[in-house]
């Protein structure tokens, strides 16, 4: 009977721990506490911060400066943008005709230099 016991509050145990562990799975399966997020773009779990593409606040508000990543399509007829501002959503910004100018509602992504871009919202970059 102790030997019963002893095995089924070792199982409850298990189980117990194996819900903490990777229990912040979001609704596609990214794991946040590990620095995951969904890629609408790649269909899959993606860290911002390992991202190629990187933008750097321009104004901070506080004494932290926060930083935007950007993932394009293959066909680069879509960026998909990841900022604080957007509650943890990533923005898909749709490209305007032929040039490389990619645009949702008030944000803008253009080329910025070489190899670099501005993320503008209301006509005012707010990263590059």
């Amino acid at each position: 009977m102790k030997k019963m016991i002893v095995l089924g509050a070792m199982f409850m145990g298990s189980l117990i721990w194996a819900q903490t562990v990777g229990g912040d799975r979001d609704s596609h399966g990214c794991i946040g506490s590990a620095g995951y997020t969904y890629s609408q773009i790649k269909k899959d779990c993606v860290r911002v911060f390992e991202q190629k593409i990187k933008l750097t606040e321009v104004a901070p508000k506080g004494s932290s400066t926060s930083m935007a990543a950007v993932i394009f399509s293959k066909d680069m007829k879509k960026a998909e943008v990841f900022i604080p501002d957007t509650d943890g959503e990533s923005l898909i910004l749709t490209r305007i005709g032929r040039r490389k100018i990619w645009k949702k509602d008030d944000y803008v992504l253009v080329p910025f230099k070489k190899n670099e871009y501005q993320l503008k919202k209301d006509n005012v970059v707010i990263y590059q």
